[in-house]
């Protein structure tokens, strides 16, 4: 999808579809106002009605509500609301006349966004899908504004593609998106951009390496193999180099410690962390943001074998540190100990990590935020303003002494899941805290909101959660 700034008249807008914002409590203007079945428009918002007033040949007016709560996130839904009509229509360019508002560059952003994310569709595996009856899909989007929003317009356009980037790695199955597949895309990324450099470990190399985390893990899967995947963004800038690690668990069945068989297909998913990162990493190259960054992605497939890691079973991380497995389903944070632990010596002077890690904030949080864990302050905030703007919104819960009590070793240094029912995303975190190398770092758990949510522009299935949140990190990072 490609999106363009305009500052041109709504009967110049050429467009299978022209969107147009009608506030609540405010009349339509002219032209529209006096275009037959314009009338029954109505500024509640999310409604839409379509007329045909000649030029343009079709304008969808768009209920926005009341224009004191309108707010980005509200014209994400607004977007989506523009993508169905187009749809319904069988439209492949979509135009905005940007609505009179405070922040136009934000809200230009944020309908671009809204619309591409709601035309996300998978029909990979779809017999005929690349065929001539495959549907149209959207192809552009003009917002038309007598202000600057050039600026806004890229950044809408580089979120919402790799938003959908990002979704449709979720969607592959696991026997396509494995760890090598990520290593490829990985590759594509550093080959589009010259700034990015990708570098990738094998097996042998892992252990070779001293991950014990991640080489236990992929003992199971004898037939996949595991990568750990290294990705470099060199674009200037002094204040540090950011690292991101996303967990890349391309199927999860707990291992021996086995899941449950009901949803288990839903377990390609286990890697959304990883696909976050990825294509966070390639619309940050995309927009030339001024930041050093560097991304790990541990990849593996976590299976029951008769190599497979063992519960009562002892690893050694690469810091050092040793672990009693009593949980073989609880691997996510076994992989990113290492993988942290490589991106704080790699060079990265604060960290963040994405993970789907544990079920326990699904039941705390639900899908509307994620659980922020950090320990600094600073990097917290920054993260939470990101999330406040992106619409992908985080919840900091808090760290203590006691709960790394949960994870206390009585034969080693750590356990990698506590015999206690309590507080199960926040030791989860503490866990992970042991391997920070003493650096800021913050933890963002997305189990709850990687597939799922129910906003209108994601729909069902996966959402590519972290890709926004990580993009308006490093551009905060960036001012």
């Amino acid at each position: 999808m490609k999106a363009y700034p305009t500052d041109v008249a709504l009967s110049e807008l050429d467009a299978d579809l022209v969107a147009v914002g009608l506030f609540e409590d405010e009349a339509l203007g002219e032209p529209l106002g006096s275009v037959p079945g314009a009338g029954d428009a109505s500024g509640e918002f999310k409604s839409r009605v379509t007329v045909y007033p000649g030029k343009p040949e079709r304008v969808a007016i768009i209920g926005l509500g009341d224009r004191a709560e309108f707010t980005a996130e509200r014209a994400r839904v607004a977007g989506a609301v523009s993508q169905a009509a187009l749809k319904a229509v069988k439209g492949e360019a979509l135009a905005w006349l940007l609505p009179e508002v405070d922040d136009p560059g934000v809200i230009a952003a944020a309908l671009i966004e809204g619309a591409t994310f709601a035309s996300f569709d998978f029909d990979r595996f779809r017999t005929g899908s690349d065929g001539a009856a495959a549907p149209p899909e959207l192809k552009s989007i003009e917002v038309s504004s007598p202000a600057d929003i050039a600026e806004a317009v890229t950044v809408g356009e580089a979120v919402g593609n790799a938003g959908n980037r990002a979704r449709y790695l979720q969607s592959l199955p696991a026997n396509v998106a494995t760890p090598a597949f990520l290593a490829e895309r990985a590759e594509e990324i550093a080959a589009d951009h010259d700034a990015v450099t990708a570098e990738v470990l094998d097996r042998d190399g892992i252990i070779a390496a001293g991950m014990g985390g991640l080489e236990a893990v992929a003992r199971g899967g004898e037939d996949v193999e595991p990568r750990l995947i290294t990705l470099r963004y060199r674009g200037g800038g002094s204040g540090g180099t950011l690292g991101l690690v996303g967990k890349s668990v391309t199927f999860d069945t707990g291992g021996i410690s086995i899941k449950p068989s009901a949803g288990m297909h839903e377990m390609k998913m286990d890697m959304s962390g990883g696909a976050a990162v990825l294509e966070a990493v390639a619309a940050i190259a995309e927009l030339g943001l001024g930041i050093e960054l560097i991304a790990v992605l541990p990849a593996t497939e976590n299976m029951p074998s008769g190599t497979a890691l063992k519960p009562g079973d002892i690893i050694t991380q690469l810091n050092g540190k040793t672990v009693e497995v009593t949980n073989t389903d609880a691997e996510g944070r076994l992989i990113l100990a290492d993988a942290l632990v490589h991106c704080a010596r790699e060079g990265a002077d604060r960290m963040v990590d994405l993970a789907t890690l544990t079920g326990a904030v699904v039941i705390g949080l639900g899908s509307t935020y994620a659980a922020l864990i950090s320990n600094d302050d600073d990097l917290a905030d920054e993260l939470t303003a990101a999330g406040e703007s992106s619409g992908e919104l985080v919840w900091r819960l808090p760290l203590h002494d006691e709960y790394k009590q949960l994870t206390k070793g009585s034969i080693t240094d750590l356990v990698n899941a506590s015999a206690e029912r309590k507080a199960g995303t926040i030791y989860a975190g503490s866990f992970l805290e042991e391997f920070t190398e003493g650096k800021p770092w913050a933890h963002v758990d997305i189990a709850g909101t990687a597939w799922d949510t129910g906003r209108e522009y994601w729909g069902k299935g996966p959402t590519g959660f972290g890709v926004h949140l990580l993009v308006a990190l490093a551009r905060r990072l960036n001012q």
